[in-house]
């Protein structure tokens, strides 16, 4: 097993990518901290994990308050003991035109795709480094961050932060020797904020197909392994080539 002994927190957790990641991460040995703001939805993850023989908890946190991020990752700590990596899945869009977006839209977006990974970023550090083992975060950006959109304007905003920040924070952390990088995923799973999947919805990649969340939870389990142990600040792209693909290319 690839994480054992390992304690993972994974926000957003409780549906779509981020219930397979923390599905995937327990498979490979470490405990879960599912965190969602649905109590329901958190308390089932969890609960399938442990039934399968894994170790789980359910965190109920509004990632848009400080105080609860803070009081989730202490409570992580205290219930396993440890943190040893963090997955900063959540978020949510606008699907707005700039001209019609409100400020309060405006700033729950970026508080909630932006914000919170910062924050659970730096509180997760801490407690890794109080620890003194280490550690790995996983930042989920999206190939909205890079590329502009006829709609949604935060969205785009805040991914395109989760970039640099991710950055930053590889920087910043490095000497503490917890490794920081992202992925960037396109169309896999749900859209963001819906539970129904049309695995027929149109794609334009090389796969020739839309996501699964099973994707980009290979892709974040390879990040916080020792597979990636010299891989520090990167963005890794698991859009199905969507990206390469040129403008009108057909």
């Amino acid at each position: 097993m690839k994480l054992k002994g390992q304690v993972a927190i994974v926000t957003g957790a409780g549906r779509n990518i981020g219930e397979e990641v923390a599905k995937l991460l327990s498979s490979e040995g470490a405990s879960i901290a599912v965190v969602d703001l649905d109590k329901a939805r958190a308390e089932k993850v969890a609960g399938e994990i442990n039934a399968a023989g894994g170790k789980a908890k359910a965190f109920i946190c509004d990632v848009a308050k400080e105080v609860d991020i803070d009081a989730t990752v202490a409570g992580v700590a205290e219930a396993f003991g440890r943190v040893d990596i963090l997955v900063n899945n959540v978020a949510i869009s606008d699907n707005k035109h700039m001209l019609d977006i409100t400020t309060e839209e405006w700033n729950r977006t970026i508080a909630i795709t932006l914000t919170a990974p910062f924050l659970f970023g730096k509180y997760a550090a801490k407690a890794m480094i109080a620890a003194g083992n280490g550690g790995k975060i996983v930042n989920v950006s999206s190939t909205s961050g890079y590329y502009g959109r006829n709609r949604a304007i935060a969205y785009t905003a805040a991914k395109g932060g989760v970039i640099n920040l991710t950055r930053s924070m590889a920087i910043q952390l490095a000497p503490h020797k917890i490794r920081v990088n992202s992925v960037v995923p396109n169309k896999i799973g749900s859209p963001v904020g819906k539970d129904d999947f049309d695995p027929n919805r149109p794609v334009k990649n090389l796969v020739g197909r839309p996501g699964l969340p099973i994707d980009l939870a290979n892709a974040i389990l390879f990040l916080v392994s020792d597979d990636s142990s010299f891989i520090v600040g990167s963005d890794l792209f698991v859009d199905g080539g969507c990206s390469t693909l040129m403008p009108g290319n057909e």
